[in-house]
């Protein structure tokens, strides 16, 4: 366990461990989704910022990927109900300097996006194999 996250989880009880390290993951994911990763020989005129709304969609994404139908209910139990919630995650591991800031970053950027347990709930898609023969008919 990282001793910085598991102190926020002391500092701000309102959200377990596993939310801040699941943020954590989901910056990288987003970055990644949107060809903003920062490589080694940073070049100075590449933007790698993503904005409160990418996070929060790509969180969503990632939440969806990694819990399936259970994402709602995983998010709930770590005390995320709204996107709110997650612009405190961040904001917190910001003050932890466990992620970056810039001077376009404001924690009003996460405030009611939208309904995120409807996002998590109606992301999740059921799909089916229609090309697998199935036994026992011809």
């Amino acid at each position: 366990m990282d001793p910085t996250i598991l102190e926020l989880t002391r500092h701000d009880p309102r959200y377990v461990y596993e939310a801040y390290d699941f943020m954590c993951d989901a910056v990288e994911y987003t970055q990644e989704m949107l060809g903003r990763v920062p490589v080694e020989e940073d070049d100075p005129e590449m933007d790698y910022h993503i904005t409160g709304e990418e996070l929060v969609r790509g969180a969503v994404e990632l939440g969806i990927l990694e819990f399936g139908m259970m994402a709602p209910i995983v998010f709930r139990r770590w005390g995320v109900r709204q996107t709110d919630d997650i612009g405190h995650i961040v904001f917190n591991l910001i003050e932890a300097n466990k992620l970056s800031r810039s001077d376009r970053d404001d924690i009003a950027d996460f405030q009611n996006l939208f309904d995120l347990e409807n996002a998590l709930r109606e992301g999740f898609v059921i799909t089916t194999c229609t090309n697998k023969p199935q036994k026992g008919r011809r």
